[in-house]
C-alpha cells in the first residue's frame, strides 16, 4: 500500500503544482514531478531543520513545495 499512497501524493502534489506554475500537465507527468518534487522538498525541509512529512497532508504539502521548485527552476531553462 506505501507505494500506492506515495504515486497518489504525488499525483496530488504534481497536480497542484501545475495548477500553481499555469501548467498543463497529464496524469503520468503530474505524478513523476510530484514524486521528484517530494524528494527535492524533502532535502530542502530537511536542511531548513524542518520535519513535516509525517502526515498525509505534510507529505502532501512538501511534495507540493518540491514540485513547484522543480517547475520553477525547469523554466529557467525552457527557451522563450
Amino acid at each position: 500500500m506505501g507505494i500506492l499512497v506515495s504515486l497518489l501524493i504525488g499525483a496530488l502534489a504534481g497536480f497542484i503544482a501545475g495548477k500553481i506554475m499555469n501548467k498543463g500537465m497529464g496524469l503520468l507527468v503530474s505524478i513523476i514531478v510530484g514524486i521528484v518534487g517530494g524528494a527535492l522538498g524533502s532535502w530542502i525541509f530537511s536542511l531548513l531543520g524542518l520535519t513535516a512529512s509525517g502526515t498525509f497532508w505534510g507529505q502532501l504539502l512538501v511534495g507540493t513545495v518540491g514540485a513547484v521548485l522543480l517547475l520553477w527552476i525547469l523554466s529557467l531553462f525552457k527557451k522563450k
